[in-house]
This record gives C-alpha cells, sequence and structure tokens, in this order.
C-alpha cells in the first residue's frame, strides 16, 4: 500500500525538523534564557510568511488546495494580536538578529508566492510547516508563558492555537487531497524548501545567543509523530 503525504512529509522532512529542535534559538526557549527580543523577531518573521501564505492559498483555485484549506487553519490573526501586545513588533534588536530574521522572512514569503505562480499545490506543502509550528507550540507555550510572565494568554495566541484535533482534520484533509504520489511531489519539495527557509529565520534569531544549555521538549515545529 502506497504511503500517504503525511507519512511521505515526515518521512521526508525529518532530518529538518531534528535540526531545528536542535538550533540554540529552540532550546533557549525551553530554558527560560531566550531574549524577549529573538521571540518577538519570530512572530514579526512568520507574520510576513503567513500574510503571503494565507492570502495565496485563500486566491487558489487548485481543488486540492480547496479541499485543504479552511478558516480554521488562519494564524495571522493571531500572530498579529501577539504583536500588537508587544508594541506592534518595534523593540529593540540585540545583535541585530531580529533584522536578518526580517529578511529571511521576506524571501521565504517571495518563495511562497512563486509557488503558487509554478504550481499551486505546492502551497501545501509550506502550510504543512506552518500548521505543524503551532501543534508544536502546545509544548513550548508554557515555557513562553512562564519565561515572559504572560500569565493572562497575552502574548502567546500563536503558540496556544495549535491542538490535537486540529491537526487530526488537517492530516486527514491532505491524506484525502492528494493520494496520487505524482501530485504529493510538489507538496514534498515546498515542505523541505519551506524548513530551509525556517531554518534561515531561526539561524538569525541564534545569533549570539549564550552558549547552550540542557534542552527541554521539541521546538515549534512538526513533531515525527
Amino acid at each position: 500500500m502506497s504511503a500517504t503525504v503525511m507519512e511521505r512529509l515526515r518521512a521526508g522532512t525529518r532530518g529538518a525538523h531534528d535540526g531545528l529542535e536542535g538550533a540554540r534559538f529552540s532550546t533557549a526557549m525551553t530554558d527560560g534564557t531566550l531574549p524577549l527580543d529573538r521571540y518577538v523577531g519570530q512572530l514579526a518573521a512568520y507574520r510576513v510568511v503567513l500574510e503571503a501564505l494565507e492570502g495565496e492559498l485563500s486566491r487558489a483555485t487548485d481543488p486540492s488546495v480547496g479541499w485543504v484549506w479552511s478558516e480554521e487553519l488562519r494564524k495571522l490573526p493571531l500572530v498579529d494580536r501577539d504583536l500588537n501586545h508587544f508594541g506592534g513588533g518595534e523593540g529593540e534588536d540585540h545583535g541585530g538578529g531580529r533584522a536578518l530574521a526580517a529578511e529571511a522572512g521576506k524571501a521565504f514569503a517571495r518563495a511562497v508566492r512563486d509557488a503558487a505562480v509554478a504550481d499551486p499545490r505546492a502551497l501545501l506543502g509550506f502550510l504543512y510547516v506552518m500548521e505543524g509550528s503551532t501543534l508544536g507550540g502546545m509544548l513550548l507555550s508554557p515555557y513562553v508563558t512562564k519565561a515572559y510572565r504572560l500569565d493572562d494568554g497575552d502574548g502567546t495566541a500563536y503558540y496556544g492555537c495549535g491542538d490535537r484535533g486540529r491537526w487530526a482534520r488537517f492530516t486527514a484533509r491532505m491524506n484525502a487531497a492528494l493520494t496520487a504520489p505524482e501530485a504529493q511531489e510538489p507538496v514534498i519539495a515546498a515542505a523541505r524548501e519551506a524548513y530551509r527557509h525556517t531554518a534561515e529565520i531561526t539561524r538569525a534569531l541564534s545569533a549570539g545567543l549564550p552558549s547552550e544549555m540542557p534542552s527541554g521538549p521539541p521546538s515549534g515545529m512538526p513533531a515525527a509523530t
């Protein structure tokens, strides 16, 4: 029996996921030493990506995209809520990490727009990575809440929106929409590209952080489950 697209995505991006899991940005988040400006920098970079991705998904006419994409998956308003809590995302940029992350986010957004023209199905590969980031956020949200004293929930809307039921529904729609191996290929290629861009954002936000301490749970990326 042929592997489903979600099985192929997990297998095909496992190494990239593991690399992000070990990035200093990720381990600093779980050990409580990640500076707030780096957390906000990630949200700001992801906002640029989500604005492009969700816009292209909403405009796409490809049946596979229409089968998978729904308003339930929209995360741009959540990132905006978090950034508004932190003053709109403006603030100090210690070490230049946020500026570099912003440039990486713009490059990611350009890749999304290019994919929408070349093969709209590839948008689902980008969506897989971004949706997985909020699934992983279920594990990271308590660390963020504690580190930045966000007990009222403000500032954690993006990281707190994932849940197993939502991921199960997304998985079912992806598998139903993309059954043919040839239809899965552009999605898998796009997911790998999305991880490369995400790694660039993470690398920028890891620069200059103190030496590594013992790490906690995985980064906010889709786990290989």
